[in-house]
């Protein structure tokens, strides 16, 4: 087995060098580090290249991270790739731990796992983000074995960090590479497809710490509800057989979407865009949620106001 570690970077010139020592600290290394600098404009590129190691760097315009992994896959030497975003760091046994899943599970072709989440001065903030969001205990019940129904728990949480991932090559070249149209939620549409035909696992140990700090902070907002919507709507167009096999209502998962972006529009007072959304939602499987609020946002905005003013008093 050959793994080519690859990291997306961009304006990484403060933990670039921490993410890359995190990979050759490994107990069992990588073969490469492939650096794809996405058009930074500060000192990253005079850093990578003072680096020690097997390190290809490579520069492109600024695309963004799905382009940048894409580069990295297609320049790996490796049969399977590793992925770690510049500001994050892996733990030292990260690459050991995932090859003895995948002698245990030789029909895996991806392995993820559990990250902790730290500052910006290396302080464990969340100790595990599986438990966090209360997956830790089926993923240590499963202890590293193929996830039945993989497909449906991707699309009701994502629980794949991507600096966690270790995946086979040819299936993400077959699978057609990140999607590049998409900025949010690209990794999870990613993961469906793999999901959708091959067997994935997740351990539940930690295998990442991933560095949270005012860049890339997650909260929603439209482009990424926007996105998810995108996410999706491909996902039923590719897996829709496989969905409905699991369980998942896949007209209902789209639906969920829109509603979803008609609420943070509903939220913020935009209530003509609202009521675009929750009327697609309805199109697409009719909820009493969704009517609910495409009344609500047919009201006028000062009720609106005067009756959140209310519920925050009465609360």
């Amino acid at each position: 087995m050959k793994i080519s570690a690859v990291i997306p970077a961009y304006n990484s010139a403060k933990f670039i060098s921490a993410a890359v020592a995190s990979i050759q600290a490994q107990t069992e290394p990588v073969a490469e580090i492939i650096i794809v600098d996405d058009g930074s404009t500060d000192e990253t590129e005079a850093i990578v290249r003072a680096l020690p190691g097997n390190i290809i760097y490579y520069k492109q315009k600024n695309q963004g991270p799905s382009a940048a992994r894409n580069k990295g896959v297609e320049l790996a030497s490796g049969d399977w790739i590793a992925f770690l975003d510049a500001d994050d760091q892996w733990v030292p046994n990260k690459i050991a731990l995932q090859k003895q899943i995948l002698i245990a599970h030789p029909e895996l072709k991806l392995v993820a796992g559990d990250m902790a989440e730290i500052d910006i001065d290396d302080n464990i903030t969340v100790k595990s983000v599986l438990a966090k969001h209360q997956l830790f205990d089926y993923f240590h019940h499963l202890a590293g074995c193929p996830i039945p129904n993989a497909l449906a728990k991707l699309v009701e949480k994502n629980f794949i960090p991507t600096g966690t991932v270790l995946i086979d090559r040819e299936t993400i070249i077959s699978s057609g590479r990140f999607n590049q149209e998409i900025r949010f939620g690209e990794d999870l549409e990613m993961w469906a497809k793999i999901a959708a035909v091959h067997a994935i696992s997740c351990v539940p140990e930690v295998l990442m710490l991933r560095r949270q700090h005012g860049n890339n902070a997650t909260q929603a907002n439209r482009p990424m509800l926007a996105d998810l919507i995108k996410v999706m709507n491909s996902i039923r167009e590719f897996a829709g057989p496989q969905l409905s096999a699991q369980g998942i209502d896949a007209n209902l998962m789209v639906a969920n979407a829109y509603w979803s972006l008609g609420y943070w529009s509903f939220i913020n007072l935009e209530h003509d865009q609202a009521r675009v959304n929750f009327l697609i939602s309805m199109k697409q499987k009719f909820t009493l949620r969704s009517l609910k609020y495409l009344t609500l946002s047919n009201l006028p905005k000062d009720l609106i106001i005067k009756l959140r003013s209310l519920k925050q008093v009465l609360n």
